[in-house]
This record gives structure tokens, sequence and C-alpha cells, in this order.
């Protein structure tokens, strides 16, 4: 009986070591399932995270790769092209009898057909000249020097293409580049590259909103150009590009001035007399509402009657930005009998009164009425106006005691005629006048010194034009 129970407990205690076992190792094989359930919770979160940075940085990439692509490819289909028409400044006019070019590198047809190598030089004559003549550099950057004379000591360097028309008058030449290396060329022409930096900003504006004007206008279609490269359009390539008109240039790159949704006419001037001009002074039905008369600097209220005129035109305004400026004020004397030949072809015989019976906002005759012995007649338009009483070879007196000689026309349409007699005899015209140039848009002095001032030159081009918006001309 005690061995039967001996045996009993032994196996009760097998079995119980048994279930011990059996239990540890279901807790460790819980244990263990529970640890994988956390660890594979914790590598799905982190594989969720890494997936949703990684996805996140592949659309960042694609979004930066695509607007780079767009951006290069609105740069490139975007860039504005400008045709100019090439004269000398005006010199050699507008149509040409035998030509040169010499590149510095290849130049070539349109089709690709070898014209000239580097260094040497085509010529084209208008019995050589086919009716159209492309020439394209190699590299439009290197260099082209183009002599409207055929010789070489009238050689100038032009960026871009060339392209020859044969014209009743002769040959036109055209030179095509972008737009903003055109400027680069035409602002250090319009406006010293010493002037403070924001001032050449102004002009580069100007100048960028002014070609684009006249390339929507087709203004010289006639010649195959959008401009030409005289003061007729504005300089180009009168001097070498400049670091200081480069960087103004860059800086502006594609800005125009705008009005409702156009590019004005951006006209702009060397000084004003202390008030700017409408473009009433073109004889315009209605003045542009961006181009209304500014004072610059000064007295804000214009002068009403000619008497006031006078006044104001004969005198010094000690706060006017352009007080101190040579052109501010200036006088010259013509003689009576140098004036009355100019009118010979009118019959009006002998003048002896000139009469400014029309004015411009600002002060520019508009309208003036020369007086002879036997008859009168009236003269309309600013630019008549000055190219009638051109004082070149006469002597001015300008605002800082300088004498200039050679004006071809007169500094300005502000002024007051006085007649000089002796006995009843009129011998001369002496005109008072102040400004140099039409009168119309933005002073370059004046902008000069707004910027010495430390305007900014959208605060510069805010004064001189209103109503208006600075656009990139590249929308």
């Amino acid at each position: 009986m005690k061995r039967k129970n001996e045996l009993s407990e032994w196996i009760l205690l097998s079995l119980g070591i048994l279930l011990l076992l059996l239990l540890l190792a279901v807790k460790h094989r819980l244990d263990a399932s529970q640890n994988v359930t956390k660890s594979s919770g914790k590598t799905e979160k982190t594989n969720d995270l890494a997936k949703e940075t990684v996805e996140k940085m592949t659309q960042e990439n694609a979004l930066f790769l695509k607007n780079q692509r767009e951006e290069g490819e609105k740069q490139s289909t975007k860039q504005i092209r400008i045709r100019v028409l090439l004269t000398d400044c005006g010199k050699r006019g507008n149509a040409q009898e035998k030509i040169s070019l010499r590149g510095n590198a290849v130049l070539l047809r349109n089709d690709g057909t070898c014209l000239a190598k580097p260094q040497e030089t085509f010529f084209v004559t208008r019995k050589t000249c086919d009716e159209v003549l492309s020439v394209v550099p190699e590299d439009e950057k290197a260099g082209t020097a183009v002599s409207l004379t055929g010789e070489a000591e009238d050689e100038t360097v032009y960026p871009g293409s060339f392209t020859v028309y044969q014209s009743d008058e002769g040959l036109l030449v055209v030179n095509e580049l972008d737009l903003e290396t055109y400027l680069r060329y035409v602002v250090p022409s319009e406006m010293p590259s010493t002037y403070e930096k924001e001032a050449l900003k102004a002009q580069a504006v100007c100048a960028r909103t002014y070609a684009c004007a006249r390339i929507r206008e087709k203004t010289w279609e006639k010649y195959h150009a959008d401009v030409d490269d005289s003061v007729e359009s504005q300089v180009y390539r009168n001097l070498d590009a400049q670091p200081e008109t480069d960087a103004a240039v860059k800086e502006t790159e594609g800005k125009i001035i705008t009005s409702g949704g156009e590019p004005i006419q951006a006209y702009f001037f060397s000084t004003s007399c202390g008030i700017t001009s409408t473009d009433e002074v073109w004889n315009t039905a209605k003045a542009a509402d961006y181009l209304k008369s500014v004072a610059v600097g000064g007295k804000d209220k214009e002068p009403e009657t000619e008497e006031a005129f006078a006044s104001f035109i004969t005198q010094k305004d000690s706060t006017s930005l352009e007080v101190m400026d040579g052109w501010y004020r200036w006088c010259v004397t013509l003689p009576a009998a140098v004036v009355s030949e100019r009118a010979a072809d009118r019959k009006i015989g002998e003048i002896i009164k000139i009469d400014v019976i029309r004015r411009s906002d600002g002060g520019a005759a508009e309208t003036v009425c020369l007086k002879g012995r036997k008859g009168e007649m009236k003269m309309e338009g600013e630019y008549q106006i000055r190219k009638f009483f051109s004082a070149k070879g006469y002597p001015i007196q300008k605002n800082d005691g300088t004498i200039s000689r050679e004006m071809e026309l007169l500094p300005s349409a502000c002024f007051i005629v006085k007649p000089e007699t002796e006995g009843e005899t009129v011998t001369s015209f002496t005109f008072y006048g102040g400004g140099y140039g039409h009168g119309v848009g933005m002073s370059q002095n004046g902008a000069q010194h707004l910027a010495e001032q430390g305007k900014t030159y959208e605060e510069i081009l805010n004064y001189f034009y209103q109503r208006i918006e600075i656009s990139d001309c590249r929308d």
C-alpha cells in the first residue's frame, strides 16, 4: 500500500513538472510573439514614415525640375529680338551704296554657306547684293565690324546678326539681336555711366519700354526694322557697353512701364527748365494720362500767362532739382537777317517780330508766329520750331557759364524771344530759354538728382510718369 502511494506521488510530481514546463514554454512563445508584434509595429511605422518622406521628396524634386524646365522654356521662347536700322547714329542716313562686314567669327548665310572666315572682310554693293542678304555670325556674341562706307576706318563692332536689303534708295543694313544685349549699348549712349545706379536703372527701364512700344507699333517696318540707331529712336552703339550700365540692365531685366496693360511711350530727355511738358508739344489731340506736366522739384504751379512765363524762364528757382545744371537756363542771339533768310520762301519780307502764341503744359512753344513787313507765318510743333531756330555756329550761353556752338536744334522749345533794335531796324533776336530736349517724360538730370536723394528707380519712374505699373515685357 505504501509502495503504491509512493508511485502515485511520483506520477503526480512528474505531471506537475511537465505542466510547469509546458506553461513556461507557452509563456515564452507568447512573450516572443508579443515582442515580434511590437517590433513589427515599430518597423511598419518606420517604413511608412520613410516611405512618406521619400514620396514627398520625390514630389518636391519633380516640381523643382518641372519649374526649372518651364522657366527655361519661358526664357527661351519669350526672348525678345529687336531689329535696328544702322545709320551710324544718323551720319550716313538710312540707305548706303557700299558696306563691308568683318567678323570675329565665321560669317554665314542663313542656309549655312560660308561668306567669310574670321577677320576676312566681306564687301556688299548695290550691284552685287541680292534682294535680301542674311549674314549670320557663327557666334553672335563674338562681334562683327560693320562699315557703312566700306572703308575700314568707318568700322563699328556690333553683336548679333545682319540682314542687308535692296531698296530704291540703296542698301538698308539691319542689325538683329536680343533686346537685353541691345540695351547694353543704348543705356550708356543715352545716359552717362557715372550717374547714380538707380538713375541708370530708371533709364534702362525707359529704354526697354520705348523699344517694346516701337516693336509693337512697327514704326520702322518700311525699313524692315523696329528702330534706328539715332536720336530718331534712341542712340545705339554710340559708346561701348559699360560695367555700370550693364548692371543696370541686368538688375531690371525684362522690366517695362505699362499703363492699362500696354507699354507706354516712355519719353525721356536731358534737362528740364523746372517743369516737364506733355506730349501736346507734338500736336497730339489729347495728352496721354501718364504724361502729365510735373515740377522737377521747385514750384508746383505753372506760369499761366505769357508775362508770368517770361518771369519764370529768365529767373532761377533755387528749389528746383536742376538749378545748378548747365542747360537749366540758356540764351542765344540770332541775327535778324538769318531768321528772315530762313523764312524767305514764305515771302513775308523782313522779320520784325516773333511771338509764341500757344504753349503746352510745361511752357514749351507749340505755335510760333513770325511777323514780317509783308505778312506773317505760323509754325507748329516743338521739333519744327527748334529746327527752324537752329543756333548752330552761334554761341549759346549756358547756366553754368560755359558756351556751346554745335547745337543743330535750339536747346528746347521753352523760351521767350526779345528783338534787339538799332533805331527802327530789328538787328537780332535773343532767345531766353531753359532745359535741353523736348521736355516730355523723364528728365535724366532730374532722375540723377532724385537718385542722389536716395530714391529707387521705381520711385523715380513714378515721379515722372503717372498712374503706371512696372511689368515684365516677356509676359
